[in-house]
């Protein structure tokens, strides 16, 4: 029996960013129109509680959310399909993530075709030489402790990114706080939010083949638990022009989430659980003075798999795909979709590690990747997640 426990997720996205390289798509199990649906709760008395107000607006979009349970999140007709910032909801369905969902779920995105970064719209660098991606050594809490996958439904089935435990100026040592990109939570200009979103660190710490992940047990999989989305933001630009394939809005692909446990019951944050979290550097210096950038991910798309964690190491170039948008990061990699929304680390201004930037678009040839520079608009998502929860 899966029970669902309430879990209020009133989430403003400001900027869900345009991503059409690296991100997941539909599993084998679960393609077609429609994911498969969790299990019935079996206790009538176990409803999702949720502000009145909220529950009337979604009413007005056709949507009951007494019968979420019931599979009411596996509607996605376009009227129902909720885009706006105040009407993101995520009710957390215990056990949902089981090891065969989590393990068979893939990229939600396409790559970027040569001819759409001709180079000629701005600041453009020659194209890197790939890079290829190299395996992180087990156990992965031990390499990149900041790291983990984000897992989420869409239309086209069960889906997944890469994310990035971040700090949280409002809770020193105790952040909630994940960052990933804005495509791995919203659609973009022709969808709304994703459901069911949440963040496993560490996945398949590990590192165990495929093969036995397929005994493997949801502890062995997610041994840092799972953390279910409360709120999430993201941009503005990748919400009008988000798209699943070309580069529209993927300077402003980021986007931040703010997690809970699934099981509840601890008072540790997920910083404190992992052990570690990454600053974020919204003056990250130009690429001229930046000698070297590491990009990890989960890429899902052949030759990978998903299952396992990779990173690397490149000194940036510039990528520009319109004279009006920021110039982004692009580094020679192999990586492929999955990878998306996983974390860039360089030396910050203060010459420490910080996340810098996520991985957002790439080409179908998968030589190399792209990722926003994180300015003003980033740090406005940022601040405004962590002085929600500033309180509490």
């Amino acid at each position: 029996m899966r029970s669902i426990r309430p879990l209020l997720t009133a989430a403003s996205a400001v900027a869900a960013l345009t991503l059409t390289v690296t991100a997941c798509g539909p599993s084998e199990e679960n393609a077609g129109d429609k994911p498969s649906a969790p299990a019935t709760a079996q206790n009538p008395a176990d409803k999702i509680k949720i502000p009145e107000d909220l529950k009337d607006r979604l009413k007005e979009h056709g949507i009951d959310i007494d019968k979420w349970r019931d599979g009411e999140w596996k509607n996605w007709d376009h009227d129902k399909w909720l885009r706006e910032a105040k009407d993101f909801v995520n009710p957390i369905i215990e056990d949902l993530w089981d090891p065969d969902r989590m393990r068979d779920a893939e990229r939600p995105d396409k790559p970027v075709e040569e001819e759409d970064i001709s180079g000629d719209k701005g600041v453009t660098d020659p194209t890197p030489d790939p890079v290829r991606a190299k395996a992180v050594g087990a156990k992965y809490h031990d390499n990149a402790p900041e790291s983990g996958k984000v897992f989420f439904d869409g239309p086209e089935g069960s889906m997944v990114c890469s994310a990035t435990v971040v700090k949280d100026p409002a809770h020193p040592g105790k952040s909630n706080m994940v960052w990933t990109a804005g495509h791995c939570v919203h659609k973009g200009k022709k969808g709304g939010w994703y459901r069911n979103i949440a963040f496993v660190p560490s996945y398949n710490d590990a590192a165990l083949s495929t093969a036995d992940l397929e005994k493997a047990t949801r502890e062995q999989i997610a041994p840092y638990g799972v953390w279910w989305a409360d709120w999430v933001k993201t941009s503005d630009q990748w919400i009008s022009q988000g798209a699943s394939t070309g580069g529209a809005g993927a300077p402003y692909d980021f986007a931040v989430i703010h997690v809970t446990p699934e099981k509840g019951g601890t008072s540790k944050s997920l910083e404190e659980t992992v052990g570690s979290a990454l600053p974020v550097d919204f003056n990250a210096p130009a690429v001229p003075k930046i000698t070297g950038m590491k990009a990890t991910g989960y890429p899902a798309a052949p030759p990978f798999d998903g299952q396992r964690m990779f990173q690397c190491e490149d000194k940036p170039g510039r990528l520009s795909l319109e004279t009006n948008q920021p110039t982004m990061y692009r580094i020679g990699c192999t990586m492929t979709g999955g990878s998306s929304g996983g974390g860039w680390v360089a030396k910050g201004g203060d010459g420490k590690p910080a996340l810098v930037s996520n991985t957002s678009i790439g080409p179908s040839t998968a030589g190399w990747l792209a990722g926003p520079r994180l300015g003003p608009e980033a740090k406005a998502i940022f601040d405004e997640v962590s002085k929600k929860y500033a309180g509490q």
